[in-house]
């Protein structure tokens, strides 16, 4: 691919760089507005994308095709079987939509699974205002990180944050102590993330 983009007259101005995408140095690279676009290898798809959202110069735009399912998980709203961490991670800092679905069909050699194309545009702030972004996304991890169990089980077991405590945040939002953390969507992690770290 690389030496088919190099023999392009219309490219002669672009700079090639054959590397890993998972370890190249974006933020020396990329410090004006950029977008990133591709067949984003499925194994890899969804560390690349939080790593490109977490940079110091994060991308502007992505549009990336991806396995279905991961599709799914990046558009998906609470209450539904694909909401997870990933979701509000993404969801926070970008509009995620599904542009398009490939069947295997579409490729040769035809592969075992399903793709899609998404496309994230990153918002001009984030989706809900917090006080501390990084204890948002901490909390955010750690709610999803015992699915089965309820979000003081979890929060208390992946974060060590005390059970009582954060029964006290939820009745202050209105919630029960037997909330999940896929019933919850951004505005609520944000109040609880905040309440949490008061």
């Amino acid at each position: 691919m690389i030496g088919i983009l190099q023999g392009r007259a219309d490219l002669n101005d672009a700079r090639f760089v054959l590397g890993d995408a998972l370890s190249f140095d974006y933020d020396a690279n990329a410090r004006d507005a950029w977008c990133a676009c591709g067949n984003l290898p499925y194994n890899i798809a969804t560390p690349l994308i939080l790593r490109w959202l977490a940079l110091q110069y994060p991308p502007s735009r992505i549009v990336a095709m991806v396995q279905r399912d991961v599709a799914l998980r990046l558009t998906a709203r609470p209450n539904t079987a694909a909401y997870g961490s990933l979701s509000v991670l993404v969801q926070f800092s970008m509009h995620v939509h599904r542009a398009l679905a490939l069947g295997p069909d579409a490729f040769y050699p035809r592969p075992r699974v399903e793709s899609a194309v998404v496309t994230m545009e990153r918002r001009n702030a984030p989706a809900v205002a917090v006080r501390d972004v990084a204890f948002f996304l901490q909390v955010v991890r750690g709610a999803f990180a015992y699915r089965r169990k309820t979000l003081v089980n979890s929060l208390a077991l992946a974060l060590g944050i005390e059970r009582l405590h954060t029964q006290r945040v939820l009745a202050d939002i209105g919630l029960g102590n037997d909330t999940r953390a896929e019933q919850l969507d951004l505005d609520a992690f944000g109040a609880i993330a905040d309440r949490l770290a008061a």
